[in-house]
């Protein structure tokens, strides 16, 4: 184990004083153990996020039937070529 020396309000450190003897433990302990879990949250996220990233459905999507092709959409820039017309 190391020690870590970290700086909070006064408000902050009373609170955590209070929060750990309601719990039965220390500060310290509190402490610990919050960013342990914050670490399995943030690592079980990173392998969720890698599977689906190398997951070929889920980047490839899916063409269904009722969705437009590309062509199929009308094009709004660049569909007044040449004539300078308005609505053309």
């Amino acid at each position: 184990m190391k020690n870590l020396t970290i700086t909070v309000e006064d408000s902050v450190l009373e609170w955590a004083r209070v929060e750990a003897a309601r719990r039965g433990t220390s500060v310290s302990r509190m402490v610990g153990d919050f960013m342990a879990e914050l670490q399995q949250r943030e690592d079980a996220y990173e392998r969720a996020y890698l599977a689906w990233r190398t997951d070929e459905r889920s980047w490839q999507g899916s063409a269904t039937p009722e969705a437009p092709s590309v062509a199929a959409v009308p094009r709004k820039i660049g569909s007044r070529r040449k004539t300078g017309q308005e609505g053309a």
